[in-house]
């Protein structure tokens, strides 16, 4: 039983045959894509406050310390995003913040909001406004607090990590992988675009890698909405000394994702993480989003590549690099997108223009 998942009646049960079946694949097993993508982004940290506190986690500040950004400072943000190029805003904030943080409180209730998901729906408005496409990625989530921002996201998303327990999610405020699969399963019951993944090096073992990777393909055959699978290695930093999986277990986790997973669901790797070049002939076939105007505020001491960079992984592995927006082309249709999506897609605006121009030169390589 996965834990938690009884807690918040998620009913998803794992064959064990399956999890060896699974174990048992190797990057001699996979054919390697024949394409790769990418998506140009701008990181808005709305707040770093988080109820959790993960051993391995720089993103989060103590009460006291933990920021919340202002409407100018997110507004300033996705119009340098924007004028760069980039076609998405991702928010993030650590999970819905506890009643420890008085003084984020206190800046909500200024800004005349009561709840942090409030308050991001107002983000996702300037973002549009702005020209960009909101990918929000506020951790683990209620169905009313889901519902409250969905219909201003063209995707969504929330890293499942790891359906183990692990020490390195210990303590009071612990994750809880049945919560994280109830957030997927809330995704996929409103019928939002998704991201999730696995993070690797956690203290999980191969079992535990296989049985995430079947977890969330149970999700997507319920509801079909998973557009793409993160394998994340955990990276060394401030909080976190107890090292990161080398190639070898990055290239067979990787593998065993690809396997894992329906073929329609991509499989990305972080290229300021992991090893790109070295995993292409593993399945990937997206290096995720990447910010020419803002770092990695989740992992900053690993800056994003370059395009030239990400042209330099897909020309080692001899594919075309495209470029995609933050909801992926097949979910860009009327049973998928919102109204304010599809509207903001459809203008007649430069911003409308730049999505549909995406979109139009998604099967077609990156200009040099």
């Amino acid at each position: 039983m996965i834990p938690g998942a009884e807690a918040y009646d998620v009913d998803v049960t794992i064959d064990d045959d399956a999890i060896e079946r699974l174990v048992s694949v190797t990057p001699a097993d996979i054919d390697a894509a024949d394409e790769l993508s990418y998506c140009r982004n701008v990181f808005v940290p709305l707040t770093t406050a988080c109820r959790y506190t993960c051993t391995y986690c720089t993103y989060y500040d103590p009460p006291g310390q933990a920021d919340l950004m202002t409407p100018e400072e997110i507004r300033e943000t996705c119009q340098r995003g924007a004028d760069a190029g980039c076609t998405e805003a991702l928010f993030t904030f650590g999970d819905d913040p506890d009643d420890r943080y008085t003084e984020m409180y206190d800046q909500l209730a200024a800004l005349g909001h009561e709840t942090i998901h409030e308050y991001l729906r107002q983000a996702c408005e300037i973002a549009l406004e702005e020209g960009l496409l909101p990918h929000a990625n506020p951790g683990d989530q209620t169905r009313e607090q889901m519902a409250t921002v969905a219909d201003l996201n063209a995707s969504m998303g929330v890293m499942l990590e790891t359906t183990a327990d692990v020490q390195a999610h210990g303590g009071p405020r612990a994750k809880n992988p049945g919560q994280r699969l109830a957030t997927i399963r809330t995704a996929g019951e409103l019928g939002v675009p998704f991201t999730t993944g696995i993070l690797v090096g956690l203290g999980e073992d191969w079992r535990d890698r296989a049985e995430s990777i079947l977890a969330i393909r149970e999700m997507h055959d319920r509801y079909g909405h998973v557009q793409e699978v993160i394998v994340q290695p955990v990276v060394e930093n401030e909080r976190w000394q107890n090292g990161s999986p080398d190639l070898a277990t990055m290239r067979r986790v990787t593998a065993m994702a690809r396997s894992g997973l329906p073929e329609e669901v991509s499989v990305q790797v972080p290229p300021n993480l992991a090893p790109a070049r070295d995993l292409t002939d593993c399945g990937i076939d997206d290096l995720g989003g990447v910010s020419p105007v803002t770092v990695d505020h989740i992992n900053p001491e690993y800056e994003w590549p370059a395009l030239q960079e990400l042209r330099a992984v897909a020309d080692s592995a001899s594919v075309p690099l495209t470029e995609r927006l933050p909801v992926y082309e097949r979910f860009a249709d009327d049973e998928w997108l919102s109204p304010p999506i599809r509207e903001a897609i459809g203008a007649d605006t430069a911003a409308g223009e730049r999505f549909r121009s995406v979109l139009e030169r998604g099967e077609n390589p990156v200009d040099a």
